[in-house]
Order: structure tokens, then C-alpha cells, then sequence
């Protein structure tokens, strides 16, 4: 499927990426969408208040499920996300990967709300990308 006139990842790689990061807490489910610049924004806005698309949203579930972990649903907004490789000179399919990854991340209880929080977060997201050939999206510090 085509949007912006680049091509979307197939389903099979985003639950490749998604089943990756998942690897870090077990097993679970979870909800991998992707969205326009219209729906992206919408979300942003009612559930972050930015008035903007952004890259990747996590909502956590607030439902169990009696035998299955249900962690939640991952929003990638497809124009931020090819916008971003482009402006940044990364290949779209790794910069997905990345937001795909960072998304999940976000829904097993990882965050980088302080450096510290942020260098453990960093340090799963590289290591679970180099698994793909996925060069270190934070390039040098």
C-alpha cells in the first residue's frame, strides 16, 4: 500500500518490529496502527494536547483479559514518520521500525522522561534494532 507516495511497511514487518520489542517482557497482544495526518493529529490532540500529528503514540490497555496480556495499541502517523527519515537521511523502513519499537516500548513501562530513564529506553531500542540492520537511530552523543 502506498501513502505519500512511498511505500508502507508490509503487516509482517511491523509484527516482526512489534514482536521484537515484545520479546523484553514476554508474552502479550497488542494493536499496531497506522495512521493519516488528519487522524494523527486528532489523537495527538485529544490525548496530548498538541495540536499537531506526532510520530508515535502508546495507549496503554485498561482492559484484562483472563489469560492474555493485553498491553495496549501503538499509533504510527505515516506522514510525521516519512517526513522525519527524509528530513533526518534515514531509510523509511528503519525509522518505522524505530517508532514501532519505541511505541512498544513505551507500553511495557519504559520511558525517557529523565536521561537516566532515557539511556535504559535508548539502550533496548538499539539493541532490538541492530537485530534488523537498523544503524543507531540516536547516532552519536
Amino acid at each position: 500500500m502506498a501513502f505519500c507516495n512511498e511505500e508502507l511497511p508490509t503487516e509482517l514487518q511491523l509484527q516482526q518490529w512489534a514482536d521484537a520489542a515484545l520479546q523484553v517482557a514476554g508474552e502479550g497482544s497488542l494493536c499496531v496502527r497506522v495512521v493519516d495526518a488528519e487522524e494523527g493529529q486528532g489523537l495527538s490532540h485529544r490525548f496530548r494536547g498538541l495540536d499537531k500529528p506526532t510520530n508515535v503514540l502508546s495507549f496503554p490497555a485498561e482492559v484484562e483479559l483472563p489469560g492474555e496480556k493485553l498491553w495496549g495499541d501503538v499509533v504510527i502517523c505515516a506522514p510525521v514518520v516519512f517526513a522525519e527519515a527524509n528530513d533526518q537521511g534515514k531509510r523509511s523502513d528503519d525509522h518505522f521500525a524505530h517508532m514501532v519499537i519505541h511505541g512498544v516500548l513505551h507500553l511495557l513501562g519504559f520511558d525517557h522522561a529523565t536521561p537516566q530513564l532515557a539511556e535504559q529506553m535508548e539502550s533496548q531500542e538499539k539493541r532490538i534494532l541492530e537485530r534488523f540492520g537498523v544503524a543507531d537511530p540516536y547516532g552519536e552523543k
